[in-house]
């Protein structure tokens, strides 16, 4: 008897799901992998289901992200899968008021109850399936490795949400401080726990009953228990069918019932066959090579630069140890007395580099015997401090002057190096014979080599055997200059259209190079960089991307043959220019009882409680990570030098309040980190008792972020829903924070508008955060350029809201919050005029780290400037210098007073000598995009270091050290160069 059978085709990023429904009942699941063959996988699961469905008449319907080419192809009816995603609930789980869906790479929300909304991630697919899988990758782990890891975990750590990327660049440095990785798997759920509910949620709250669906959240146990424990939900409100996996399919297969197109299995198959061999077109590039004997004469011009090598089994004298614990791959390297290599070694380093590093120690001393004698050692890298502690290395250098050693040793006129690592860009310009400007990718990589590697293992190749592919292929896919995650977004498109590996391999390698040049050095010329440059890093040993170097900047660049040795190569010459009297390198007998315990603990030296790392080794050694400041490592009785930063904090927070009156809350956050003194005063005068909410924190903005409608906006900004939170339970009744399109004027610029975000915040906390319509939150519109204007505007709304204030009392108040706002500003100037008597009499330099005023949060700023002052640098603020040096001519329309501010405290750096200037500029901060080239500018043309620290929500300060410590080297080589002549 014919019966009819509805199927559902789901092609999704990274799988293919087919599902049978016939009489209202699923005759036939299946969900497979499909590694980029999208439409083979497709006919290759229909033809598994024969046996079930091969006697049918059959109605079709096809959705997923990547099923719309293959209807199109093939004329099979396609529903978007949104709408697939409704029929299946509608069908199977009837009640729920909002659908969660993971994907490979793809999410979405749909919010049922209320008002109908669906919610998806554009082309990003950062917190997603094949995220999960990269961080698999990076900790040398399957998928399901992860998940079991992550049950066992003990503590979350902060990890990126917003993208997957950025995640990696959270847990590297975790990982090279001994982090468990039990807790790291855990915490990449919350990661992609956070990531869905803050980029997708947008201040619509996720509550009632929850459907979750897609692959990601049915097999991974650990994802399921973080969305549990983070939307407090019970069994009864969390729904996690034996469906999901399957459930957009299924779907699919319930619009099929709507179709009017039938077939028969024979044509079914044979229709999806012909659509699986349509060719695509798609952007080409030129080739890399036209031919073989062009490639010759590339290798043979490239093999030149190379470094001699001896037997370490033959050799008998002295040797020196290099080290190089990157952010993915452990490089050691010992060197003879004439700078030749004994032994080296490249690895990745497995999440767990002090293994690497003890198992290559033990091998390099059975190698050595008595013959050779380590004399000195040099670390460097990520895991710097990790491997120095545990393993006695002599020295410690920051990356950038290791790899600057190293390059001069190959190239001496070097004037700029470019290093691409696993997930790090460095690049330095060579001024008289030492650093001069310093270029890192922020807390992103991309254009970094793990996006390659990752790549070529999800399709089943080594990282040489994939790049080895597209060195002669004659149509490279342009898949544009991008962020990383977007880019594997473009190389799935591409494959779904049908290119071949080797094009999109030699592809890859073009964006790479582009990447690097265009999002970050910002070259717009080959005379950028310089004449003679020096390439390095691991990701260079890739001839491919070499070859997209030159051809993209169109000049010929030095490559030494040990190009992913650089900064080992680089650090065991500086152990020999720097050989101790007697080495403090482990001892064979004491490494053959080595050992390496993790602990966690909080640390309640100082208000900041942080959550320690505790690494041990034999001999009483110990590594502590995850400290703001020094108290944890034993050097709270350092030098306390003056720290603007911690003074303007701790005067605010101290600001003495008037009790007994009207309660009004204030919020801590945004413009009040200024104005504080201002409202402080004007209130108090009037009678009103000010309650400011407390100290930001972590969980101050967790405890907000349900209300945040947008994931892009800066993390100062997503604070302040934490801080209305906190003073709605603090119980206050009303809450003050006005709205101020301008900002004081300091009259240096031809506005002084207030940033749009400042500027209308109250406006979007009031339409967004439910808690506040219970409340009286009031937000005029105040200007306080003029102090009759604002008299004005205050005498209109208080005198009306509180008929017992009169005239008379808004004018006192007001000029009582003027003078203690002056008052402020005065003791700024002053603070900052001892700090830099300060620097000046003890010969110390002087950070002049210029910002916003929200940046002298703890929280916001992670304590930089703590770190910071442990290299001996006293920290001022920009507003305590901007009016000791001229206003400097800009080249953009000025129209903010905190820009100007920036411009003149770099001015004031220019023509100090001790001075250095450090610019703070929030992740999502759109009109910092201007300052920062007009403040590198002004800081170039007077012969200083341009040092930016990009923050946001991640306490990680790894990059952020790196910079400092590279301009604090640079700084010392100039020195040391001037008093040489």
């Amino acid at each position: 008897m014919n019966t009819t059978t509805y199927l559902g085709i789901d092609i999704g990023s990274t799988t293919v799901k087919l599902v049978a429904v016939r009489a209202g009942q699923i005759t036939y699941k299946r969900y497979e992998r499909h590694f980029s063959k999208v439409r083979e996988k497709a006919c290759e699961m229909l033809r598994a289901a024969q046996e079930i469905i091969g006697q049918d008449t059959l109605h079709v319907a096809i959705t997923g992200s990547a099923g719309l080419g293959m209807a199109k192809a093939s004329g099979v009816d396609f529903v978007q899968e949104v709408f697939a995603t409704r029929k299946a609930v509608g069908v199977h789980v009837p009640q729920a008021d909002v659908v969660i869906e993971l994907g490979g790479e793809d999410a979405k929300i749909i919010f049922l109850s209320g008002q109908l909304e669906e919610r998806m991630n554009g082309s990003c697919a950062g917190g997603t399936g094949a995220f999960i899988d990269q961080m698999a990758v990076l900790l040398d782990v399957t998928p399901t490795e992860l998940d079991e890891l992550s049950l066992h975990a003990e503590r979350i750590y902060t990890i990126a949400s917003r993208c997957g990327v950025f995640a990696k660049s959270d847990i590297q440095p975790l990982l090279n401080e001994g982090a468990r990785k039990e807790d790291v798997a855990a915490s990449i759920f919350q990661a992609v726990v956070n990531q869905t509910l803050g980029g997708l949620a947008q201040g619509r709250q996720v509550a009632g009953d929850i459907l979750f669906l897609g692959g990601p959240l049915f097999f991974f146990k650990g994802l399921q228990n973080r969305f549990r424990e983070t939307l407090k939900l019970d069994d009864e409100h969390a729904h996690f069918p034996d469906l999901a996996p399957y459930a957009i399919a299924a779907g699919a297969a319930e619009y099929a019932k709507d179709t009017q197109a039938s077939y028969t299995y024979t044509d079914l198959l044979q229709t999806l066959e012909q659509a699986a061999g349509v060719p695509a077109v798609s952007n080409y590039l030129p080739p890399l090579f036209t031919s073989q004997e062009e490639y010759r004469e590339f290798s043979a011009r490239h093999s030149k630069h190379d470094v001699m090598t001896k037997n370490v089994t033959m050799y008998e004298g002295n040797a020196y140890l290099g080290i190089d614990c990157g952010s993915t791959t452990t490089k050691l390297v010992l060197i003879s007395e004439d700078n030749q290599i004994l032994y080296h070694h490249y690895s990745p380093n497995k999440g767990n580099p002090v293994d690497v590093i003890e198992q290559q120690l033990n091998k390099l001393y059975e190698l050595c015997g008595d013959r050779v004698h380590i004399l000195s050692s040099a670390v460097t890298g990520y895991g710097e401090a990790l491997i120095q502690n545990a393993f006695g290395i002599d020295h410690g250098l920051v990356e950038t002057v290791a790899h600057f050693r190293a390059a001069r040793h190959f190239c001496p006129e070097v004037d700029f190096i470019i290093d691409i690592g696993g997930q790090d860009i460095k690049c330095f310009k060579i001024r008289n014979n030492c650093i001069d400007n310093i270029f890192l990718n922020e807390a992103c990589s991309s254009g970094c080599g793990s996006f390659i590697e990752t790549f070529a293992r999800s399709m089943g190749y080594s990282i040489e055997e994939f790049c080895k592919l597209g060195l002669f292929s004659e149509h490279p896919i342009d898949l544009g200059s991008r962020c990383t995650v977007f880019m594997n977004s473009s190389v799935k498109q591409a494959q779904k259209d049908g290119a071949s590996i080797d094009m999109i391999s030699s592809g890859l390698s073009v964006s790479v190079v582009k990447n690097a040049l265009y999002k970050v050095i910002r070259a717009h010329s080959p005379d950028d960089l310089g004449k003679h440059i020096v390439v390095q890093g691991g990701t260079f040993l890739n001839d491919a991307i070499l070859r997209s170097f030159e051809q993209e900047i169109g000049r010929e660049v030095t490559r030494p043959a040990i190009s992913g040795l650089m900064g080992a190569y680089g650090a065991a010459l500086h152990a020999k220019d720097n050989c101790p009297e007697q080495t403090s390198l482990i001892l064979p007998e004491e490494l053959s009882h080595f050992s390496h315990t993790v602990s966690n603990v909080r640390c309640g030296l100082c208000t900041n409680h942080c959550s320690l790392t505790v690494n041990s080794f034999p001999g009483g050694r110990r590594f502590i990570s995850g400290n703001r400041c020094e108290r944890p490592l034993g050097k709270n009785k350092a030098m306390d030098l003056p720290d603007l930063y911690k003074w303007k904090y701790e005067y605010l927070r101290n600001l003495p309040t008037k009790t007994g009156g009207e309660k009004i809350g204030i919020p801590f956050g945004l413009n009040f980190y200024e104005l504080l003194p201002f409202w402080n005063a004007f209130l108090g005068e009037l009678g009103f008792e000010v309650v400011v909410s407390d100290p930001s924190s972590r969980e101050m903005y967790m405890q907000g972020q349900h209300s945040i409608p947008s994931d892009t906006v800066c993390y100062p900004a997503k604070l302040v829903h934490g801080h209305i939170e906190n003073l709605i339970e603090k119980g206050v009744h009303s809450i003050f924070y006005p709205c101020m399109t301008y900002n004081l004027d300091e009259g240096r610029a031809s506005n002084c508008y207030n940033c749009p975000v400042v500027a209308y915040y109250p406006e979007l906390l009031e339409a967004n955060v439910t808690g506040l319509q219970s409340l009286d939150f009031m937000m005029p519109y105040f200007e306080l350029v003029d102090s009759k204007r604002f008299q004005a505007q205050a005498i209109k709304f208080f005198c009306k809201k509180y008929p017992r204030l009169k005239k008379k009392d808004i004018v006192r108040a007001s000029d009582a919050a003027y003078r203690a706002l002056d008052a402020y500003y005065a003791a700024v100037r002053e603070q900052g005029r001892q700090a830099i008597a300060y620097a000046d009499e003890n010969g110390l330099e002087l950070a002049v780290i210029v910002g916003r005023p929200y940046h002298i949060d703890p929280e916001i700023n992670h304590g930089l400037n703590q770190m910071i002052a442990s290299y001996g640098m006293v920290i001022v603020s920009e507003d305590a210098v901007w009016n000791l040096a001229e206003e400097p001519e800009v080249h953009v329309l000025n129209q903010w007073t905190y820009h100007s501010r920036m411009y003149s405290a770099a001015n004031y750096i220019v023509h100090k000598p001790n001075a250095q200037l450090i610019q703070l500029v929030s992740f999502g901060c759109g009109i910092d995009a201007i300052t920062t080239d007009e403040i590198r500018s002004i800081v170039e043309s007077g012969g200083k270091i341009y040092t930016q620290l990009k923050i946001d929500e991640i306490n990680n300060l790894g990059a952020a050290k790196i910079r400092i410590r590279s301009m604090l080297a640079a700084i010392e080589e100039g020195k040391k160069l001037a008093k040489q002549q």
